[in-house]
């Protein structure tokens, strides 16, 4: 089958296409033929040598996939042959072909196409399992930061839907008006604008989702609610910074950092099971993918500059 593997140039490190034997499932995995991998940050991460699969998991880089089972191993129950699904894995889904602990993949919701599928699972789990850690309920404030992307237009849809007021952090004009078509209460330019003003002239966020990492968390913790809470997901923009112990107290705030990826299986597969229940009824009506484009699988390095270039809005998914 064919895989995207990491090679080395020159020093420089770069996806290329090359050829690999195609996995056979152990008695509890699913076959998936992929139709579509998300692309993510942490693929970034790992195609730089940051960030490896975990122990068990190709070395290739992919952490989601939609696509149909084409083998199911001799204790799978609930999956058979020809069934449309999405799944979230903890490395190599940018091929053709993987395999997959039935426990970590998901039925595609009716009205998604397997390309919007496959963009789903890493950005529902990623928002459910950290506004659950947040405890975040209806009727509090959301501040959602990287509002147009991947995570950003999936957390602002799924908060919305659960009850809680969004704002949302953006570059641009138009990058803005697209989030508050989302359904973001608020959408600030950060290139003009400061989202502590924003969230402090309705309160303070009681939550805020944080992709920046260091670079923010003056800022964020000005930001907060009484009682707020800081989940920190990403470290775009550094990961060592200063706290301001008075400011944390005087708040009664927390700061949570998090991961999916390198959380245990029975974690991982307990986060899927949630979010089948609770997230997965509310796509496509309340909550839908946005596909910023389609990359051929063989481009996968051009998906990835795209990435980083800030350039996209949602998710990018390649196809083989």
């Amino acid at each position: 089958m064919r895989i995207i593997c990491v090679t080395s140039h020159n020093g420089e490190r770069r996806l290329s296409p090359a050829d690999a034997e195609s996995p056979t499932p152990d008695s509890g995995d699913l076959i998936i033929s992929v139709a579509g991998a998300g692309v993510n940050r942490a693929d970034v991460l790992q195609s730089r040598g940051l960030y490896p699969s975990p122990k068990g998991w190709p070395e290739w880089p992919g952490l989601e996939c939609a696509g149909i089972v084409s083998a199911v191993g001799a204790d799978v129950a609930g999956f058979k042959v020809g069934d449309r699904v999405a799944a979230l894995v903890g490395g190599g889904a940018y091929a053709e072909e993987v395999a997959v602990p039935a426990d970590l993949v998901l039925p595609v919701p009716p009205g998604l196409t397997l390309v919007e599928a496959a963009g789903v699972m890493e950005a529902a789990c990623t928002v459910w399992s950290n506004l659950a850690a947040a405890h975040a309920v209806p009727g509090e404030t959301l501040l959602v930061h990287g509002g147009s992307g991947g995570i950003g237009t999936f957390a602002i849809q799924l908060a919305k839907a659960l009850g809680l007021r969004v704002i949302t952090t953006a570059r641009g004009p138009e990058r803005v008006r697209r989030c508050l078509e989302l359904g973001a209460d608020v959408a600030v330019d950060y290139e003009s604008e400061d989202f502590v003003d924003a969230a402090q002239a309705l309160g303070g966020a009681d939550v805020i989702l944080d992709v920046i990492g260091a670079a923010y968390l003056e800022r964020n913790l000005a930001a907060l609610a009484t009682g707020g809470r800081l989940v920190v997901i990403g470290l775009q923009r550094g990961a060592h910074a200063e706290v301001d112990l008075g400011t944390l107290l005087a708040k009664r705030a927390s700061i949570i950092g998090t991961t999916l990826r390198s959380r245990p299986h029975a974690e991982r597969s307990a986060i899927v099971a949630a979010v089948g229940r609770e997230v997965w009824p509310l796509i496509p009506e309340k909550v839908r993918p946005v596909i910023h484009s389609t990359i051929a699988l063989d481009e996968a390095q051009s998906a990835h500059d795209l990435l980083e270039s800030g350039e996209a809005f949602g998710k990018l998914i390649l196809v083989p």
